[in-house]
């Protein structure tokens, strides 16, 4: 007789869900479709969102979005980089993850996610400084003060990039995160698990739910009610095609939605800049009397 320790055991697959308001929901539609590696092979089935579920998610970007922008930038950094500690905790999987969804080989995954890493990281350092650099004072004519200050545009959409589906994702997520601005995330149709997975290093790293919300379908179907809805500020059309950036761009602009268009990239992991941080912030300014001008030039 053989050892029972010899036996097969039963493989566990994983079932992949959205990540919506800090929960795991199903599609509320109950559709499914199958995600395959670079060779055809079926790797799992992903929820298939409808407009209903872009619709939960945007409630939910909305509940969250007061208490994320109104809470200290320090207090961001510290959150964005304990999803850095989470990610480099879960490492092995999310090497396996990238290297199915994109073809690469283990070292080039492994690459791939040592950035993500490293960029959350990069991002959780700009929290509580991204107001030095495009705020300030302003000189003006007068016995004023004039004061201006960076402040999140609101509820974002992000239609994630295709084919990075990792380090492209955390390239155009964190930045809209840390200034404050909560997200809705359309994952790569092709490529969705590494977006899915990461809801749930989200889940558990400290970061309020509805912060970060994560639809995965079809790009379309779910982009295009987003770019519509009334109470979405702005889209990322990172990841959407010509055809579809125009359709998108159209529908945002019902409610004058700040839109970022398509941008080429050649390499994400690419130094970053601070572009995609500027993207989503206002600028309030605020003028405040100094009183009246002494001999001396001031009255204090």
């Amino acid at each position: 007789m053989s050892d029972k320790s010899e036996q097969r055991r039963l493989s566990v697959f994983k079932t992949y869900k959205l990540y919506v308001g800090g929960k795991f929901p199903r599609s509320e539609s109950g559709r499914v479709y199958e995600v395959t590696d670079s060779k055809g092979n079926w790797l799992a089935n992903a929820p298939l969102s409808s407009r209903k579920d872009a619709r939960d998610a945007v409630v939910a970007a909305r509940k969250a979005f007061g208490g994320w922008s109104g809470a200290t930038a320090y207090n961001r950094g510290q959150i964005l980089y304990r999803i850095a500690e989470m990610l480099e905790g879960r490492r092995e999987q999310y090497v396996r993850e990238v290297a199915d969804a994109e073809g690469l080989s283990k070292s080039k995954a492994a690459a791939v996610v040592d950035a993500a890493i490293d960029r959350w990281v990069w991002y959780a350092g700009w929290t509580d400084k991204i107001a030095q650099v495009v705020g300030g004072g302003n000189p003006v004519a007068g016995p004023f003060f004039n004061l201006s200050s960076p402040e999140p545009t609101g509820v974002v959409t992000i239609v994630a990039p295709q084919e990075s589906s990792f380090l492209g994702l955390v390239s155009v997520l964190a930045p809209v995160i840390a200034t404050g601005n909560t997200a809705i995330v359309v994952a790569s149709e092709k490529s969705p698990l590494p977006a899915l997975s990461l809801g749930e290093v989200l889940a558990t790293s400290d970061l309020p739910g509805g912060v970060v919300n994560v639809l995965s379908g079809r790009t379309a179907e779910i982009a295009t009610p987003l770019a519509a809805h009334q109470d979405v500020n702005a889209i990322d059309l990172a990841g959407a095609d010509e055809d579809l950036a125009k359709e998108l761009e159209i529908a945002a602009a019902d409610n004058l939605k700040r839109v970022l268009r398509p941008q080429p990239v050649d390499d994400w992991s690419a130094a970053p800049g601070i572009d995609r941080m500027t993207a989503f912030l206002e600028t309030k300014t605020v003028w405040h009397p100094t009183g009246s001008l002494g001999a001396s030039g001031s009255s204090y």
